[in-house]
């Protein structure tokens, strides 16, 4: 009798593991089905096409496909100067970010005056002002930097004050008792953010960090302003203009950069799941 009873409650188990199987299958074709079509729609809205439907005359948009194939490799020629000022950026946002975030739980006037100011000034003006600030206005100052030095000043400035609670955060989450056994043991206080609290703090800040990594990735196009690094916006708005091409050239660099938002987040999503890989051991 308790046998038939733990056969039945399986084959219940297995026909709803089976059902929900088959509904995320389901689910899943439903996206896939759904991505092609919006690409369908996408090509189609780009393929020059006219036609007449009761005599209403449409017209997709024409694009030069001469021009794309023969200009795209100028264009791709800025990728990785875009993945380089990127990954300069957010290491110098990573330090202040840090530093600021130390600063805003300092018990120690000056750190946290400093911390706060430089928050407030930095998320209180526009990263494009910043740029052009650095790049025009220091020179006035006897300071001149080049275009790819400016870029990296601005952009690892502004987003170290934006991951700056990122970083606050990821630090006041460690318990305050492992802190106190820390202190037991005879650890001081550098050894205890050093071997306690930053390497725990570290799993929660990457997704964020990933996440400020990606719109990094774009708002790098803000330094082609400057006129002397020659990423992806640059070179498109150079080219299209030279051709009077210009929506395909900003097209192709729209391309570029969706391409290489989707590649670093799976990237970012191997980083998370290699930091967290001792949650899911334990």
């Amino acid at each position: 009798m308790a046998a038939a009873t733990s056969d039945s409650t399986k084959s219940q188990a297995q026909l709803i593991y089976e059902q929900q199987r088959r509904r995320q299958r389901r689910f899943s074709t439903g996206v896939n089905v759904s991505y092609l079509v919006l690409l369908g729609i996408l090509f189609l809205a780009f393929s020059g096409l006219q036609v007449n439907i009761l005599g209403v005359h449409l017209k997709t948009i024409q694009l030069d496909w001469a021009f794309i194939v023969e200009r795209t490799p100028f264009i791709f020629g800025g990728v990785g100067l875009t993945i380089i000022l990127a990954i300069l950026s957010i290491s110098l946002a990573c330090v202040l970010a840090l530093l600021g975030a130390l600063g805003r739980l300092s018990k120690f006037p000056p750190a946290y005056a400093l911390a706060t100011f430089y928050i407030s000034l930095i998320r209180g003006t526009p990263l494009l002002l910043q740029i052009i600030f650095i790049f025009l206005g220091l020179p006035q100052l006897g300071i001149t930097p080049g275009g790819m030095t400016a870029g990296v000043l601005a952009l690892g400035i502004n987003y170290g004050a934006y991951m700056t609670e990122i970083m606050r955060a990821g630090i006041q989450s460690v318990g305050v008792g492992q802190r106190e056994a820390a202190l037991a043991i005879g650890m001081v206080p550098s050894q205890i953010m050093r071997r306690i609290v930053l390497p725990q703090a570290l799993k929660l800040v990457v997704p964020p960090i990933g996440n400020e990594f990606i719109a990094m990735l774009k708002d790098t196009a803000l330094i082609s302003v400057t006129g002397f690094v020659w990423e992806i916006l640059w070179r498109a708005q150079k080219v299209g203009r030279a051709n009077f091409r210009s929506l395909e050239a900003l097209l192709v660099a729209a391309v570029f950069y969706w391409v290489i938002t989707i590649l670093f987040t799976m990237v970012q999503g191997r980083i998370e799941a290699y930091v967290a890989r001792g949650d899911r051991t334990l």
